[in-house]
């Protein structure tokens, strides 16, 4: 972990336990290795929030891999396909334009949650990925919607590809995704 602390309103780094009242802005995720809760941060990426929380609660996450991961950098997953090439445009879900943060709002940390993208800047659909480390050159380049609060030990055990690319052989699966506030009612 960084030692720096974020300047004002920056993705600090993994905090103790999300703000949200109810977890309406409260994701969970259930790895092989534990739960990962991941406060989303509509403030930051409204379209992007909506649009995690209603493919979460349609179970699209659910059972799909973290398909590249490159030890260092982050872990990416969100691809039903598992090939890096997929998203839920089948599922009439059509990509979201960006909603990138300047720098002096939020920053890519340890445990910042990003949305992957292709050259275009409005290409985001389903693939999020996951930081392991900061990582400056993405601030501003891509659409920040989360932050680890809790179970980031989870998250730095995910299998790790190989290659420049990351591409994982046997990749690990992302067991389930729920919000917490689903969860609660149920």
């Amino acid at each position: 972990m960084s030692d720096e602390t974020p300047a004002p309103g920056q993705t600090p780094e993994p905090a103790a336990a999300p703000t949200n009242a109810g977890g309406e802005d409260t994701l969970i995720l259930e790895l092989k290795d534990g739960n990962v809760t991941i406060e989303l941060l509509p403030d930051l990426a409204p379209r992007h929030v909506e649009r995690i929380k209603t493919l979460v609660r349609a179970g699209f996450y659910d059972g799909t891999v973290f398909h590249r991961v490159i030890e260092g950098f982050m872990a990416q997953g969100g691809d039903p396909t598992g090939t890096g090439t997929g998203g839920a445009r089948e599922q009439g879900h059509a990509d979201l334009p960006a909603e990138f943060s300047p720098p002096s709002k939020a920053r890519f940390q340890r445990g910042t949650c990003g949305m992957a993208r292709a050259q275009n800047p409005d290409s985001a659909n389903s693939q999020f990925f996951i930081m392991f480390a900061p990582a400056p050159s993405l601030d501003g380049q891509y659409t920040i919607w989360g932050r680890v609060v809790s179970g980031m030990e989870a998250v730095d055990k995910i299998k790790r590809g190989s290659g420049g690319n990351g591409i994982v052989q046997g990749p690990d699966k992302l067991l389930r995704a729920r919000i917490a506030a689903d969860a609660a009612a149920a």
